[in-house]
């Protein structure tokens, strides 16, 4: 009889090779009312590098809701182009949070900002993301589009088109999408799969139209999951079912 390899022993490879990780600055707050919690910012870098120790080419999105949104300014008489620039310099400052997290865990990083700050980071240029994506640095775009008026969702979703990426990972604290607020109506009920249609039409809160709009064109998955659970991110990238797949198969 043929000697059968023990599957134990056989090493289970990922199901995406390029993605792009959404990460909001809430994710890097923690537990903490405002700013960086740097025990979650330490636990996002080490399970970013468990994907770079499996050959996952790794591209990120964040958010800068942990140190200022753009509508706060709104009430006070802040015009909106200029709040939404100040809460694009607030996500410059977590992506140079979480460069510096990853390279300490080993990891080699490019942070590239949609807005010129050559300071401390490249300007955003596709080939030249592209390039380091393929060279197995994980490249963090900061600035969102660079323009207001527009979201780091559609941030995350036009740099994932323009980069060739499989899926979006959209990291959250709920484990996916629900019918209404989990925390607030007990009555809610959790997706477990949806059309780019279904959220548009229920107007269901994964990104915004904007956002799904783009990856339905381009026929983008969107993985929503709570990336606060450690090992969360490798899971979903491993292919294993959890949170709520939007567009895509399973």
């Amino acid at each position: 009889m043929e000697n059968l390899p023990d599957l134990k022993l056989v090493k289970m490879k990922p199901k995406y090779h390029r993605i792009l990780l959404k990460l909001s600055g809430e994710i890097l707050q923690g537990k903490k009312p405002y700013g960086i919690d740097y025990d979650a910012l330490t636990s996002i870098a080490c399970q970013i590098k468990e994907l770079k120790e499996l050959g996952v080419e790794v591209a990120i999105t964040i958010g800068g809701g942990n140190i200022y949104r753009g509508a706060e300014g709104l009430p006070f008489g802040i015009d909106r182009a200029s709040a939404d620039y100040m809460g694009m310099l607030g996500t410059v400052i977590n992506a140079l949070a979480l460069q510096n997290a990853l390279e300490v865990e080993g990891v080699f990083t490019r942070v590239q900002s949609a807005i010129e700050i050559e300071k401390v980071a490249e300007p955003y240029i596709r080939r030249r993301a592209i390039r380091h994506v393929e060279k197995g640095r994980v490249v963090i775009f900061a600035a969102g589009t660079g323009n207001p008026f527009f979201t780091t969702d559609t941030g995350a979703a036009l740099r994932a088109v323009e980069i060739g990426s499989e899926v979006i990972l959209k990291a959250t604290k709920v484990d996916g999408v629900y019918s209404a607020d989990p925390m607030k109506d007990k009555t809610a009920v959790k997706f477990e799969r949806l059309s780019f249609l279904d959220v548009l039409n229920k107007e269901l809160k994964v990104m915004d139209a904007t956002a799904i709009s783009l990856c339905k064109d381009n026929n983008l998955p969107i993985i929503v999951f709570d990336s606060t659970k450690e090992g969360n991110i490798k899971r979903v990238v491993m292919g294993e079912e959890i949170g709520t797949m939007v567009g895509g198969e399973r």
